[in-house]
């Protein structure tokens, strides 16, 4: 099937919820963008209620002109918001995708949500929407979520050099680029990732 950015998908397990993103969840996500630290590798910065309503109504509106699909991550454990994430840069011509622009509160990180929210986007794009390529992005210093996309089967393409200024205003940064194939799902990652989620095959 074709991605409609107009259709109301909610992906999900026993663990976490991934449904859209809508303004009436910036309360909920209020506290966690608050957080140090969390925009330091971000063009876009969410820290504070004027920032994070102005960071959710540009995901919604380039929802609405079909450029991004943001959702809300929920931990079902947990019962609470965790964070967001989005898929972007959809091509139904090259049957390819990029995902991205993922944050989670503190107390998220190192539980295992993300696999379980990258789980379900992989099999999303690749099993539902029969797409062939998800792309990844990051900055060539963010460590942690270079580590984290390594974590859930992702390559290591290349890297865009100076792609961006620096946010210290001195000079420009790199880009690592990365990604999973279908094929890749298929050959290793899915098992790998069900394995590492003691997801029963």
């Amino acid at each position: 099937m074709n991605f409609d950015f107009d259709s109301d998908y909610v992906l999900e397990d026993d663990y976490v919820r991934l449904s859209p993103l809508k303004l009436e969840y910036v309360e909920h996500l209020l506290s966690i963008s608050n957080e140090p630290y969390l925009w330091t590798y971000m063009l876009e910065k969410g820290n504070g209620l004027d920032n994070l309503t102005e960071y959710v109504l540009s995901a919604i509106n380039n929802r609405n002109s079909r450029k991004e699909y943001p959702f809300i991550v929920y931990d079902k454990v947990a019962k609470q918001y965790a964070g967001t994430t989005r898929l972007y840069e959809y091509s139904n011509k090259l049957r390819a995708i990029k995902l991205g622009h993922t944050w989670y509160g503190k107390l998220f990180r190192g539980t295992g949500l993300n696999k379980h929210c990258k789980y379900l986007l992989f099999e999303f794009a690749f099993e539902k929407l029969k797409l062939e390529r998800i792309g990844f992005g990051a900055h060539a210093e963010n460590k942690i979520s270079i580590a984290a996309m390594k974590s859930v089967g992702c390559i290591k393409e290349g890297v865009l050099r100076n792609f961006i200024p620096s946010f210290d205003g001195k000079g420009r940064a790199d880009i690592v680029l990365m990604s999973i194939l279908k094929k890749d799902w298929e050959d290793k990652v899915k098992i790998e990732l069900k394995d590492k989620l003691n997801i029963k095959i």
